[in-house]
């Protein structure tokens, strides 16, 4: 009989899995597989359970939100075993997910462990840490505001995250100097935000910037938006993101498998949501395929 590791978060997304939870154990059951299941108990739960006993099994199944995904897909590549991995959103955003296709429906995505198909997917290494599809600083890392809900719709994260600075006024604001190395490129500059992804959405919005991210290819994409001269100019940093085209006179806009990003001053990070710790020194690189993580079988036309 096949063996399955089901762990989960439940405290993620206001403990939702609560009432799902004999809905998904009853399908992995139907499948036929022998099911072993763990409530992670505290952080890095699912990192130690997976590099302990995930070589024992099948398939490995995580529930929980982006961070509870970073712990298993840490286990993962630490287990170094070619075992697929199950994933069934719990959190807010569900960047990820939204990414890969998976539904946000539970039982749904419980049945693509079932009855999807194996990606091989991108994963990021931040210094000695890992991430799945954002490591970001500045603006976002650092302040909360409030935004009307269009401009999120319509305009996407990064459009929220500067219609953000508009609203709190550029004076609270100070430049991230920075210097950026991406291959033979050496840049040194005054940031306000950047990230690098690897996802089609993030904090739960969508923009034609991230139009043409692919999860696979090996290649992370990174935004860096200066800081701006003029407060006027977030205007046209704005019309560049509604646009879907990067503008080279506000912001950089690469396609690599490696950043390197220095500073004088520890700035602070975020690694998919998390906490990332504050750094002078950071190197990010895409680990090509690292992991196997199911999704829905795309439908024939």
């Amino acid at each position: 009989m096949k063996k399955l590791l089901f762990l989960y978060n439940a405290h993620s997304g206001r403990e939702k899995i609560k009432n799902k939870l004999v809905s998904i154990i009853d399908i992995f059951a139907k499948a036929g597989y022998e099911i072993t299941i763990h409530p992670t108990q505290a952080k890095d739960d699912a990192t130690n359970t997976i590099i302990s006993d995930g070589e024992r099994y099948d398939t490995i199944v995580i529930s929980g939100g982006d961070g509870t995904l970073d712990e298993a897909v840490k286990g993962m590549i630490t287990l170094k075993k070619d075992i697929p991995l199950g994933y069934i959103p719990a959190g807010s955003t569900n960047d990820f997910a939204k990414s890969i296709g998976i539904s946000s429906d539970m039982t749904k995505a419980a049945e693509t462990v079932i009855y999807g198909e194996e990606f091989p997917c991108d994963v990021g290494v931040f210094n000695d840490s890992y991430f799945v599809y954002i490591a970001a600083f500045g603006l976002l890392t650092e302040v909360s505001y409030e935004t009307k809900q269009e401009y999120k719709n319509v305009f996407g994260h990064m459009a929220y995250v500067l219609e953000g600075i508009k609203s709190v006024g550029m004076g609270n604001f100070k430049p991230i100097e920075m210097t950026i190395t991406v291959g033979d490129r050496v840049i040194k500059d005054s940031f306000i935000y950047g990230m690098v992804i690897n996802s089609t959405s993030v904090g739960g919005f969508k923009s034609p910037l991230f139009k043409d991210v692919q999860l696979n290819d090996g290649k992370f994409e990174g935004i860096f938006v200066r800081y701006p001269e003029d407060p006027t100019d977030l205007n046209a940093v704005l019309a560049s993101v509604i646009a879907g085209e990067p503008d080279a006179e506000y912001m950089y806009y690469f396609k690599a498998k490696e950043f390197n990003i220095t500073s004088e001053e520890p700035v602070s990070w975020t690694r998919d949501g998390e906490n990332g710790g504050s750094h002078t020194e950071v190197n990010i690189k895409n680990l090509k395929q690292a992991v196997k993580i199911f999704k829905p079988v795309k439908k024939k036309k």
